[in-house]
């Protein structure tokens, strides 16, 4: 008996750490000067596609501002509210990166191909924005939230 509940107990730790090791939560966004914090993401999962929408704007100055350089629907549309992360998926031979999908930076209006990996045991995220290849593009170190 006491061995069932042990493989139940550590059965259960191991599901809760596989769920905080997602990109699934609120994310705080982290300037790439490492220490201005920028916004708050929310990385939603349906039918094992992510996206993320801003939920709050840090700078006082931009609670209003809207995508004014997006060249697709979001023109002219309010940041806080935007999905700015579309259909990046599990990697089939990388369990622990998510890709495939695109990170839209409202600020220039610019797309870039993204990539997500939960570090630190899910308590931090690199969300990777490049064009082409991986290596062509820089990686900013997001906070969990929740």
């Amino acid at each position: 008996m006491k061995s069932w509940i042990a493989a139940a107990v550590l059965t259960l730790s191991a599901g809760m750490a596989a769920a905080q090791t997602t990109p699934v939560g609120l994310w705080k966004t982290i300037d790439d000067d490492g220490k201005t914090e920028k916004s708050l993401v929310r990385i939603s999962e349906n039918a094992g596609v992510l996206s993320g929408t801003i939920e709050k704007v840090f700078d006082p100055s931009k609670q209003d501002a809207k995508c004014d350089k997006c060249s697709d629907e979001r023109k002219d549309k309010l940041v806080v509210g935007m999905n700015i992360i579309r259909n990046i998926k599990q990697d089939a031979d990388d369990k622990g990166l998510w890709a495939g999908g695109e990170i839209l930076d409202p600020n220039t209006g610019k797309i870039y191909k993204a990539r997500l990996k939960p570090v630190d045991g899910g308590k931090k995220m690199e969300m990777r924005g490049y064009i082409g290849m991986p290596m062509l593009g820089r990686t900013q170190t997001w906070i969990r939230v929740e």
